[in-house]
């Protein structure tokens, strides 16, 4: 089964139901959630993605949303070694980018999926947005 790790943007895409981009978002965590792929985040990206959801709604009402979240996606970790690992890289020029990049491949992810490709032209995943992969 494939191993994707999602970029910040995504989540928020769903959650918050961007519409432009909710479509996409939406296929690839109804395929996570019938259990043919398997889908990741950064521990950051719920701290992201709850302080863009407070910007539209009550704690009570955000929260509820992440856990309805986190029964789909692992939360892989951010420990001390992507910490370093993101701030002794040179090759990305956003920190948070890096730190998402350091999780997904301390984690043994298979494919990075975010809107903002030209963010991850360093990564040696591959990395596509949530169209590419669904026409993939």
């Amino acid at each position: 089964m494939k191993k994707l790790f999602v970029d910040t943007n995504i989540v928020i895409d769903l959650l918050s139901r961007r519409e432009l981009f909710f479509e996409e978002a939406a296929i690839v965590f109804s395929l996570a959630d019938k259990k043919k792929i398997k889908l990741s985040v950064s521990s950051l990206t719920i701290a992201n993605t709850s302080y863009a959801l407070l910007k539209q709604m009550d704690s009570n009402k955000a929260k509820a949303i992440l856990r309805k979240l986190r029964l789909i996606v692992e939360i892989l970790p951010l420990d001390d070694k992507i910490i370093d690992l993101a701030l002794n890289d040179e090759t990305f020029n956003d920190f948070e980018d890096s730190l998402q990049y350091f999780t997904a491949l301390e984690n043994g992810q298979d494919i990075i999926l975010t809107r903002n490709l030209k963010d991850f032209k360093s990564s040696k995943l591959p990395t596509m947005t949530a169209k590419q992969f669904i026409e993939a």
